[in-house]
């Protein structure tokens, strides 16, 4: 099992920022090749939609095209934690984010992330 924490959300007004942090714990070195740990968020009535995610390394990053040069997604292997930095936000980046865990190299299917945290609210006034 692994367990996911999420913390950082907020209100925050249109063009500003917030930082989301998650910090994992559990069995998260039985995978040789690592794992990876992602943002997923989700508005009411909606499937959840990828965010980004990072590889064990750091060195792989995937985005949604909604938030690529916006938002940057960041590791420390050595606090087993995963952030991720939002700027220039926008209204339709409310939503509730969630913090997940997959085994192996980052992809964007939330059926492939095994473990997700309870979730952290985050709204953007206009």
């Amino acid at each position: 099992q692994v367990q996911l924490v999420e913390s950082g959300g907020g209100l925050v007004q249109a063009g500003g920022s917030l930082r989301l942090s998650c910090a994992a714990s559990g069995r998260t070195g039985i995978n040789p090749v690592g794992y990876t740990l992602g943002w997923f968020r989700r508005t009411p009535g909606k499937e959840p939609e990828f965010v980004a995610a990072a590889s064990w390394s750091g060195e792989i990053t995937e985005y949604a095209d909604s938030v690529k040069g916006r938002f940057t997604i960041s590791r420390d292997n050595a606090k087993n934690t995963v952030a991720l930095q939002m700027d220039s936000l926008r209204p339709e980046d409310t939503a509730v984010y969630y913090c997940a865990f997959k085994f192996g190299r980052p992809n964007q299917l939330p059926a492939d992330f095994a473990f997700w945290g309870q979730g952290t609210q985050v709204t953007v006034s206009s």
